[in-house]
């Protein structure tokens, strides 16, 4: 794992300053660890029914999409507002200065179907818990929150289901 968080970039005082932003995209680049990180998540979940993996806009999408595959589930898209072409149902949630707003096709989940939600990064929580609500909301079990890495002093697993949030790397 140390191998993985090292290719990882901090980008100090952005996107304002005082914040170190962890940089994923040194990782997505690199064929070799992008690949291990994959098959290394999607090993978490082997032997677990998993029908649905949902993508968050919009790093989420390049976890969520290669988790789909690799454990033989669809993929759903969580956007923000006005991305998607069908009917929707839309959450909105408190961040620290204002509110944001996601959305989902009311299709998208059916009662019952089992749901892993990935995304790159968990910081404070707050979009992930908005996407479970959604979930839960539509009839969807919550399989787990997986994410590639976690900023463990925000504490944003505090905000999401005991017991259903994986990690593979953690800051």
């Amino acid at each position: 794992m140390d191998e993985l968080k090292s290719i990882i970039r901090d980008v100090p005082d952005f996107p304002k300053k005082g914040i170190v932003f962890k940089d994923i995209t040194t990782l997505l680049q690199d064929a070799k660890s992008y690949h291990r990180m994959i098959d290394l998540l999607s090993h978490h979940y082997i032997g677990k029914r998993v029908d649905k993996v949902i993508g968050v806009e919009a790093r989420g999408f390049i976890i969520g999409s290669a988790l789909a595959y690799k454990l033989g589930a669809g993929i759903v898209l969580v956007r923000k507002p006005g991305k998607l072409p069908s009917e929707t149902f839309s959450k909105t949630y408190a961040l620290e200065y204002g509110t944001d707003t996601l959305e989902i096709h009311k299709d998208a989940i059916k009662p019952g179907e089992r749901v892993l939600i990935a995304d790159d990064l968990l910081a404070t929580g707050g979009t992930m818990a908005a996407v479970v609500d959604l979930v839960q909301s539509m009839g969807g079990e919550l399989v787990d929150c997986c994410f590639m890495a976690e900023l463990e002093f925000l504490e944003g697993r505090k905000k999401l289901p005991e017991g259903k949030v994986f990690s593979l790397l953690r800051f």
